[in-house]
């Protein structure tokens, strides 16, 4: 059974990344297993591991969530706040099975709780170097309790644009890195990456937009973030292209550019069991860095489409079904 207050605790934390000290802290106060391990890491958060026997299937979730904070309310069969579903109601379920799996004798199993994947998965790259080895891990992420057969990649890059500053009245006279970025956007408006017949589209966003020059003088530079959704026809080009843009381009936009790759990952595929729904992703997870583990599933409640949200929420009715699953996966495994 659900224990909502536990969940309501959870809630009421604000752990967005960077910020998990607290709540890892109350976890390990908190769930109660076997043997209890946890692991520092370098900017003051931490790794948890709940263990019952010697895990050969560990459930996995990360205890960071986006800003800003959300405080939870209850209303009906709704729960709504920062986390409620990415990620502390995954958490919630996958606790709440291995707690009903130990009720029924069950043995070798797991719940590792990471920090920081909202933020380049560090917890998950620093668990990876650990001893830990394990055949099958399960990861809680909202896909709607479907299984993922396989989700996108990410290639990320930082980028800055160089202008010539004068005074706005006298244009003429120097270059705006708005606009070599004006230009840049147009060329990215304009490419067509391959349709994957999996994934589909290959995406793009930009974030962490600066120019911080007084409007009456053109701007010196411009930095960004852009950030790709790649999939397997379109993975090895993206990786590739900003890069030459800015070695070999010839137009003014592309002289003006310097760009640096900040990491990423490959699209990639996911164990799915018989009997269960699944499907492709296109959000990022801390899977791809878990190498520790054989066989990768990710599936969980709640929605993709309502994380990172102000309208956050997940319905108890699907915490229910994923804890099901959840013991369904363990017992079809083991």
């Amino acid at each position: 059974m659900l224990d909502l207050q536990l969940f309501k605790d959870i809630l009421g934390f604000d752990s967005t990344s960077g910020s998990e000290r607290l709540l890892s802290e109350h976890l390990l106060r908190t769930l109660k297993a076997e043997k209890v391990q946890s692991w520092e890491l370098e900017d003051g958060t931490q790794n948890l591991l709940f263990s019952w026997g010697t895990p050969r299937v560990v459930f996995c979730s990360h205890m960071d969530t986006v800003p800003p904070y959300i405080a939870p309310r209850i209303e009906g069969d709704r729960i709504w706040g920062r986390g409620s579903c990415d990620a502390k109601g995954q958490i919630l379920a996958l606790y709440t099975a291995c707690k009903q799996l130990e009720s029924e004798g069950c043995s070798d199993f797991g719940l590792l709780l990471v920090s920081g994947e909202e933020t380049g998965s560090w917890g998950a790259k620093a668990f990876a170097k650990t001893d830990f080895r394990a055949p099958f891990l399960i990861i809680g992420e909202p896909t709607e309790n479907r299984m993922v057969s396989a989700s996108k990649g990410t290639k990320s890059f930082k980028l800055f644009f160089s202008g010539e500053p004068f005074h706005s009245g006298y244009p003429q006279f120097g270059h705006s890195a708005i606009d070599y970025f004006g230009d840049f956007l147009n060329a990215m408006r304009g490419l067509r990456f391959p349709e994957d017949p999996l994934l589909g589209d290959t995406t793009w966003n930009i974030g962490r937009l600066i120019s911080d020059n007084p409007q009456n003088i053109l701007s010196p530079g411009l930095f960004c973030r852009l950030y790709f959704r790649t999939t397997f026809a379109s993975d090895e080009a993206v990786a590739a292209l900003l890069p030459d843009w800015a070695d070999s381009g010839t137009e003014p936009w592309q002289k003006a550019l310097s760009v640096q790759a900040v990491g990423g990952d490959s699209p990639a595929r996911y164990l799915t069991l018989e009997g269960f729904p699944s499907g492709p992703a296109a959000f990022g997870s801390d899977a791809p860095h878990l190498t520790n583990f054989e066989n990768r599933i990710i599936c969980g409640p709640g929605s993709i489409r309502f994380a990172h949200r102000d309208d956050e929420h997940v319905d108890i009715p699907d915490l229910e079904t994923a804890v099901r699953q959840y013991v369904s996966f363990y017992k079809a495994l083991i």
